[in-house]
């Protein structure tokens, strides 16, 4: 059993961090009036959160800011320094961060201020934390879906500490990878804006009646703290910057007395009593409470179908915070009266005029006793007192009252000077270390066409057909063992297509076979997470690497750090428009431009949820209340290699409703300066994927058109040459943008 783990708690707002450190969490983290993923929240003003910063540090607790959103140039170039300057300056303890971009940023102007990976970069396993310590991170908080036995292993394996959550809403959705409030309503979750269209009601073709699908239970893993203890972790995370108060104080304090009975008590003789259980379900729970992924992959107990949210009133006493100090006063005649203060290694002293011989009435210890345990206002309690005094002693009481408030005051300022630091000079331009690219292509670069294809004949018939365009394939480990077989590495560049969420080793025959296939002519990978690009370039391979859209590249920084990693590509982000894009270099990027784009990426699978497992791969169909359909790939064996073993490495893909079709912004696309242009056939015909193919030759390469009648609600219809049912489109964020 550990000696030590943080109780980390949230705040929403000034009150809620109040509310915290008197509930007696270790550490607190909370957002400002920019950057957070809690963006609807009360949040802190500057003063606020400068003032905060300097309580805790007075009590002994710390004060982590998030700044984990996705950030535009002129956020990251214009906003950040200036932001987080006052901050840092202060001592702010920790920043959370989801955005590549903002990591180097801080690392190069705010060196000495500790970074946090935040959930947002979903991070799967211990490649990817030692890829987040060798670019200055000091503490990762790893996806939610991971099990203890997968966090053990990454504790063994990394130095960094880890942060996990134990209390407070789950998201259907690995964090980072979610894009459906995004694409429903423009309120992006990686902005910090979600709206939460998940917990609406759905339906399947399975069961055919409405239930709220995707919406999960809240959390509460008080059950599991000594296992989460002996895993390793160094900080234990209550969800809930939207909530009260009152929410805040009474969470903290189960979970402050649950975490201090284990460390105590041993995990042996650890309970959680009825009354904590209670007081838990009583402030909040969503059709009950589950202890989440950590002994489970996924399953049906950890939903909330009807997505109940429960409250109960109760009465729940929020305590002032004080930091418990010892203090000596000496009041001796003919020597000046002095009150020194002690708080750990700080001792501060105040001292007053010269103690007289008292002519009438002498000082009276317990009166003296009295005025110096009066801390009023302050963050401090005296606890113990040695006073000594001579009996015939005398000081005006006023005296005494200066002397101690000034002692006081000297503590306060000193715990809090410890923390301050100074801030080096303003930010210069991104270095030119990547070429840059934008306002419209040069001449001389001729469109390239980029296609993923998760069906073999769709691929077959798109690479026979012998477009010359088409540069590369993506294609998962079955379709790509085929075309290594039947030649096509000496027609085009062909990329091994990583599952979208990686767990674990790279299966030994998965790389023993993809080596084989580099020696043979396939050009590398399309990797689609951190774990995954971290465990290809500990063997050598980020040279190989094409990023998908999922590693997120929203500004110059970003793209500039995974470039200098030596990827081949970047893919430009789904969700900003195409003026954001205009003022982002793209130089090396790609940009989708059609393909059905992926919503969730879900350790839950809706077709087992609602009918039972049958461990094949496949889609189901999941309908909404306006009666729009979205495909859901149940992917069963993600690295199609055959051999995985069943259901530990399972996902779901929640695909839009309509596919992405930016077929009549042609002209609009190619003023960004990107001419590798990607489609991704997921759900269609071959025929269909051939006829847009020729589609996207025809705006893109030959200047041509496509009908379109007027625009329709949820996309845009075309009588084209479509040769199925496909025949309408989004335009996704490319003229509108998310916020």
């Amino acid at each position: 059993m550990g000696n030590s783990i943080e109780l980390l708690s949230p705040a929403g707002s000034y009150e809620s961090f109040r509310a915290a450190l008197g509930a007696g969490a270790d550490a607190v983290y909370a957002g400002g009036g920019l950057f957070g993923a809690r963006a609807y929240a009360h949040n802190f003003t500057a003063p606020e959160l400068l003032k905060a910063i300097r309580e805790a540090h007075v009590l002994g607790r710390k004060l982590y800011l998030t700044v984990n959103t996705l950030l535009k140039n002129t956020e990251i170039e214009g906003k950040l320094y200036d932001y987080l300057r006052p901050f840092y300056e202060e001592g702010l303890d920790a920043v959370l961060v989801q955005d590549f971009g903002v990591l180097s940023f801080i690392r190069e102007y705010f060196p000495e201020l500790p970074v946090h990976a935040s959930t947002q970069m979903t991070v799967t396993g211990p490649a990817g934390m030692r890829f987040l310590e060798k670019n200055g991170v000091v503490r990762v908080v790893p996806a939610r879906e991971l099990s203890l036995e997968e966090l053990k292993r990454m504790h063994a394996l990394s130095p960094l500490e880890i942060e996990t959550f134990i209390h407070g809403a789950l998201c259907y959705c690995y964090s980072g990878r979610c894009l459906m409030s995004s694409m429903f309503g423009g309120r992006s979750g990686n902005r910090g804006k979600c709206a939460q269209p998940c917990r609406l009601p759905f339906k399947t073709d399975q069961t055919g009646r409405e239930t709220c699908l995707l919406s999960m239970k809240d959390l509460c893993g008080a059950d599991l703290i000594p296992e989460l203890v002996e895993t390793g972790i160094a900080s234990l995370k209550i969800e809930g910057r939207m909530k009260q108060p009152e929410y805040v104080a009474g969470v903290t304090r189960v979970y402050r007395e649950c975490i201090d009975r284990c460390l105590q008590d041993g995990a042996d003789n650890y309970r959680v009593y009825p009354e904590e259980r209670q007081l838990l379900k009583d402030l909040f729970s969503r059709g009950g409470f589950t202890d989440g992924y950590y002994h489970r992959h996924n399953g049906k107990e950890m939903m909330s179908f009807q997505n109940e949210k429960k409250t109960v009133p109760r009465e729940v006493a929020v305590m002032e915070p004080k930091l418990p100090v010892q203090a000596l006063a000496v009041f001796r005649k003919d020597q000046t009266a002095q009150i020194s203060l002690r708080s750990g290694s700080m001792t501060c002293t105040a001292r007053g005029a010269l103690v007289q011989a008292a002519a009438t009435m002498p000082l009276k210890m317990e009166k003296v006793r009295e005025q110096i345990l009066q801390t009023g206002n302050t963050p401090f309690t005296i606890t113990e007192l040695d006073l000594q005094m001579d009996d015939d002693a005398f000081l005006p009481v006023k005296e005494i009252k200066k002397i101690r408030r000034d002692a006081l005051e000297k503590l306060e300022e000193s715990l809090e000077g410890i923390y301050r630091r100074t801030c080096g000079s303003m930010p210069s331009e991104l270095p030119a270390e990547i070429p840059k690219r934008r306002n419209g292509k040069a001449e001389q670069e001729k469109v390239r066409f980029h296609i993923f294809c998760r069906d073999y004949a769709a691929a077959r018939l798109l690479a026979d057909h012998g477009m010359e365009e088409v540069r590369s394939f993506y294609l998962p480990f079955d379709v790509m063992k085929q075309f290594m077989q039947e030649g096509y590495a000496g027609k085009y560049d062909l990329y091994l297509a990583m599952p979208e969420i990686t767990r674990g080793a790279l299966p030994e025959e998965f790389m023993r076979m993809a080596e084989q296939w580099i020696c043979g002519g396939m050009r590398g990978f399309l990797v689609k997470d951190l774990e995954a690009f971290a465990l290809l370039s500990e063997k050598g391979y980020q040279k190989n690497a094409v990023l998908d859209a999922s590693l997120y590249t929203w500004n110059d920084r970003s793209a500039e750090f995974f470039l200098s990693q030596g990827v081949q590509r970047i893919t430009a982000p789904l969700e900003l428009n195409g003026k954001e894009l205009m003022h982002r270099n793209t130089f090396r990027s790609e940009m989708m431009i059609y393909g059905y784009q992926p919503l969730m990426i879900s350790a839950q699978c809706v077709r087992k949820n609602c009918s039972g497992c049958t461990g094949r791969e496949g889609l189901v169909t999941m309908t909404d209340r306006t009666r729009r359909k979205f495909p859901v790939l149940c992917v069963c064996d993600p690295w199609k290699t055959g051999n995985t073993p069943p259901g530990s490495l399972c996902y779901n893909i929640i695909y839009n409703s309509l596919p992405l079709g930016l077929f009549k912004d042609a002209e609009k696309v190619l003023r960004t300066g990107i001419t590798d242009l990607r489609m991704d056939f997921t759900v269609e015909t071959p025929g269909e994927a051939l006829d847009l193919l020729q589609k996207a030759k025809t705006c893109f390469c030959e200047g041509g058109d496509v009908e379109y009648p007027a625009d329709r609600p949820g996309g845009r219809r075309d009588r084209g040459k479509s040769s199925g049912d496909l025949t309408e489109f989004t335009g996704g964020h490319f003229n509108r943008g998310a916020e």
